[in-house]
């Protein structure tokens, strides 16, 4: 975890501020439990594996208290050299803590990629059992059963869709957090930019309308930005894959831009180009400089 920010004095000695990094398996949740719980969107959403590819913050500030969220890639079994990337970034972002907070799908099975990640957590992380919306009180139990052997703090059943079980977490993380001064100004709800949330809007948008191998294949990047106009590259890693980013007649492009204009703001002119990175997901070098 980076170092703390340099906070001003004069804060009240009351207050209580830390860290709280969500890690867990691919799908498990993470990101549409941290929208649910900051009220406001952090990072994008899908059904696809790896949606999340770096570490993003976002900033819960309560009367006497702020929590610093840190959503993570899920960690799974890397393949390619993203894949080793991602695991990394998910498992640097659990040190250096005030809790860690556990997440699994109340609908999946308990395997062996999340005994794994149980075998490295901290003492006293909080356990959050997630799409308690849809899943049944059987499969819920089951996962609470799963990992009733584990040295943790508190066990909490939470729905990101509904904010079923949202308060109860958040008063206990908050019971957990160090007294001090917060930590970031109480205007700064996110330490994601402009540019990199568009082109992680782009993927989102894209993610939603592709299929087959292509969640795992497309990396964005905005090249230019001179607002209204935006420019952003569609990296994809072969030639066959271009047409079905592109669609027929460019209709993908264009229901994608339309997409990203109804979030950002329909004044926004948004040129998106679709280039071919030849395997990028393997190339150390180039997943390093797409900042994954």
């Amino acid at each position: 975890m980076d170092e703390r920010p340099a906070t001003g004095s004069g804060a009240s000695h009351d207050e209580r501020s830390g860290f709280v990094t969500l890690i867990g398996r691919p799908n498990a949740g993470k990101s549409t439990l941290l929208n649910k719980i900051l009220g406001f969107k952090a990072s994008i959403v899908s059904d696809k594996p790896q949606t999340t590819r770096t570490q993003t913050r976002g900033v819960l500030n309560r009367d006497g208290a702020q929590l610093v969220f840190v959503d993570t890639p899920g960690i799974h079994k890397p393949r390619t050299a993203l894949g080793a990337s991602l695991n990394a970034t998910a498992n640097q972002a659990s040190s250096q803590v005030d809790v860690v907070c556990f997440v699994l799908d109340a609908t999946a099975p308990y395997g062996r990629g999340d005994a794994s990640i149980a075998e490295r957590l901290p003492q006293g992380s909080v356990i959050v059992v997630t799409k308690a919306d849809i899943a049944s009180r059987r499969q819920i139990a089951r996962q609470l059963a799963a990992t009733s052997h584990l040295d943790a703090a508190q066990w909490f059943p939470v729905s990101g869709r509904t904010g079923e079980g949202i308060d109860d977490l958040v008063a206990c993380l908050i019971e957990r957090m160090p007294s001090g001064p917060r930590l970031y100004p109480a205007e700064m709800l996110t330490d994601v930019g402009d540019e990199f949330w568009v082109a992680e809007l782009v993927r989102e948008k894209l993610l939603a309308l592709t299929r087959d191998e292509l969640p795992h294949s497309v990396a964005t990047r905005v090249t230019e930005w001179e607002w209204p106009r935006i420019r952003c590259e569609i990296l994809v890693e072969r030639e066959s894959q271009k047409p079905m980013v592109i669609g027929k007649g460019g209709a993908v492009l264009k229901k994608v831009g339309t997409a990203v204009r109804a979030e950002i703001g329909e004044e926004a002119y948004i040129e998106l180009f679709v280039k071919v990175e030849k395997n990028w997901q393997r190339r150390s070098e180039l997943v390093q400089r797409l900042g994954y």
